[in-house]
């Protein structure tokens, strides 16, 4: 008789992600998603990209005022997009 080792549905999936090396990509997408909850329309409308590299995230803003605003509260940012992700993903923020 076959003995079969029974894990949750939840730590089948974490070992595929880990495995697989994608995390990265997952925590992009949901860093994105965060973003665009948190801020809300306005300053995701003037958001043109959104990149995540090596637990870095580039912010590219088309309005020099709020880009600068952004500049300042990039610490902020960083807390807050962490604290929607349950961990300490995001190491900084970059505003250009």
């Amino acid at each position: 008789m076959a003995k079969y080792d029974e894990k949750s549905l939840k730590d089948v999936l974490l070992e595929m992600v880990n495995q697989y090396r994608l995390k990265q990509g997952i925590s992009e997408s949901q860093i994105k998603a965060a973003w665009a909850r948190l801020m809300g329309p306005s300053i995701t409308q003037h958001t043109t990209q959104i990149r995540v590299i090596r637990k870095k995230m580039y912010l590219m803003i088309d309005s020099p005022s709020l880009r600068q605003e952004l500049f300042y509260g990039r610490e902020k940012i960083r807390k807050m997009i962490n604290q929607d992700l349950g961990e300490e993903y995001l190491e900084e923020v970059f505003v250009k």
